[in-house]
């Protein structure tokens, strides 16, 4: 472990706490040299803004000296995990992020890996699904939407940035589930990317876009779309205009966490001491304003934790995507 974590000197470390205490900023004692993150998607969206997020809290406090990022697409995620099992030996100071997605492409075969052939190290953050029109709908209320839905539900067209049966769309089925709806009726318009999706939505293509609330905030702040709905227990600090679903009386609550993985046989020690680095992260004041921009609640869940959340949640999705069809 030592190789791979190099301890400051005594010297270093007073120098360091000098330069700060004239700057007037806290400092950390930086625990770990290097740390690559694996993102497996492109610039810009949930992933690459989670590990950008949490490389710059970890390098800025100063726990981390370099956080080096690569981005390899391809495979809906299938491509980087492929990529670190494969090259496990050379990639022991490399996290990969990954999310929900990795359960549902896993169960639907996209690609034949899943958690299990990874070292889980931590959950980190969660961020929640929402639901947005264009500035100028003529739905004002996630209600309106559902009003419509019962109606016919074929009126109702519901973008996201990811194929059928994806987490987009499971999202929109619950909630539609939820407001007494038949959830296999769900008129889902499938896009490659968020950014597709967006622009579907603002073409008309769709009616409403099935998102992350983190992505939402994103598009509400350049004007382009107003959030109905979203899937947390309870508002949200950076958007309390936004009601949640059980707020409109719709049982229904979702969070996709964000979570690093090592590579497959990953040293104890190494896991333990990457685990140890996240958690100081959580009280530093640079974790603090990354979180805040992006609305993300905090999920720390270490290790084992981490694994058992993953098998619950590989149970509780597969009964919904075998309930709309797409397991068997």
């Amino acid at each position: 472990m030592l190789s791979a974590f190099r301890f400051r000197s005594h010297k270093s470390v007073m120098a360091a706490i000098f330069a700060t205490c004239i700057a007037g900023t806290p400092i950390y004692a930086s625990e770990m040299e290097n740390l690559h993150l694996l993102i497996p998607g492109g610039a810009g969206g949930g992933w690459d803004n989670t590990a950008r997020g949490i490389g710059e809290a970890l390098q800025k406090s100063g726990l981390v000296q370099t956080v080096s990022y690569e981005n390899q697409s391809g495979g809906g995620g299938g491509k980087a995990i492929a990529h670190l099992i494969e090259t496990a030996a050379q990639n022991q100071d490399t996290l990969m992020v990954n999310s929900t997605p990795i359960v549902i492409r896993s169960l639907s075969k996209v690609f034949p890996q899943s958690f299990r052939d990874l070292t889980p190290v931590a959950a980190t953050v969660g961020d929640y699904g929402a639901f947005v029109v264009k500035k100028d709908s003529p739905y004002t209320s996630f209600t309106q939407v559902v009003e419509d839905y019962r109606k016919d539900p074929a009126s109702v067209k519901v973008a996201g940035g990811s194929a059928r049966g994806s987490m987009d769309h499971l999202v929109a089925a619950m909630a539609f589930k939820a407001a007494g709806g038949d959830a296999r009726q769900v008129r889902y318009v499938a896009y490659d990317a968020g950014g597709k999706a967006m622009a579907g939505l603002l073409s008309g293509e769709a009616q409403v876009l099935s998102t992350g609330f983190s992505e939402a905030l994103a598009l509400a702040d350049a004007g382009e779309i107003r959030i109905l709905a979203m899937t947390g227990e309870e508002r949200n600090a950076a958007a309390p205009d936004v009601p949640t679903l059980k707020e409109l009386g719709y049982n229904a609550t979702f969070v996709n966490w964000r979570g690093l993985f090592g590579a497959p046989g990953l040293p104890e020690e190494k896991k333990q001491a990457f685990i140890a680095t996240l958690e100081k992260m959580y009280s530093t004041p640079e974790w603090e304003t990354v979180r805040s921009r992006n609305g993300w609640s905090e999920l720390f869940r270490p290790g084992d934790e981490f694994n058992s959340f993953l098998e619950k949640q590989e149970q509780e999705v597969g009964e919904l995507m075998r309930e709309l069809g797409f397991l068997r």
